[in-house]
């Protein structure tokens, strides 16, 4: 029987939805231990689970990873979600890192003061610098790179609805790129993973998310 995957995180999205997305488009089952405490965490260092002394961390094949990008590179390598090649996989990487850059702007909106300026900045990036990226290349094929299924077009996916659920209509001037989208979403693991019941996708952050995460790191305020 292979080994459970578990995921050290908060009970929100962050950082770790990306993984989760990843993880269920493979079809690998994981359970998740969430952070509630900041005892938690200080047992994770102690027992020097956490090599930068931050999550998320995921317990896969006999190892604990840190480091967002490196555990989605592991990920996509071992279930085939990483291109044929090199070339390949430079491109799918490329992509990705370009998306973790913009959903990183909407992850720290509930944690900035001033989120009217941050929303605007986000929808401007997006318009101007990212979506046009994906809205040319889909003009020409169905999948990113490679004509399958990638971590790129993974976390495509999970960015456009992101950037929906702050902007109602923002893919109005990118029927390439909401056109994948449809295709993606019709996908099984994908649906299986949107379904509400299967709670496996998180829900847009809350207060009681960024309390529990300044519990956890002994934070008194916000940065």
């Amino acid at each position: 029987m292979a080994e459970k995957v578990i995921l050290h995180y908060f009970n929100g999205r962050g950082k770790m939805e990306s993984i989760r997305w990843l993880l269920a488009v493979a079809g690998v089952e994981f359970e998740e231990t969430f952070l509630e405490t900041h005892e938690q965490y200080e047992k994770l260092l102690k027992a020097g689970d956490l090599m930068f002394q931050q999550v998320p961390m995921v317990e896969i094949d006999g190892m604990k990873l840190v480091q967002t990008k490196a555990i989605l590179n592991y990920i996509a390598e071992k279930y085939g979600l990483h291109g044929k090649d090199c070339k390949d996989r430079v491109m799918i990487n490329m992509y990705s890192e370009g998306l973790m850059d913009l959903m990183e702007m909407i992850m720290i909106l509930p944690f900035i003061p001033d989120v009217k300026e941050q929303l605007e900045n986000i929808e401007d990036k997006a318009k101007t610098r990212y979506l046009p990226v994906f809205e040319k290349v889909l003009s020409e094929t169905v999948y990113l790179v490679g004509g399958k299924t990638s971590m790129a077009d993974v976390l495509l996916l999970e960015c456009t609805l992101m950037l929906e659920e702050k902007f109602c209509g923002i893919l109005a001037d990118f029927p390439n790129t909401k056109s994948f989208q449809g295709r993606m979403t019709r996908k099984e693991a994908i649906q299986n993973f949107l379904n509400p019941d299967s709670k496996k996708r998180k829900p847009q952050p809350d207060d009681n998310y960024v309390q529990t995460v300044m519990k956890v790191f002994n934070k008194t305020k916000l940065p």
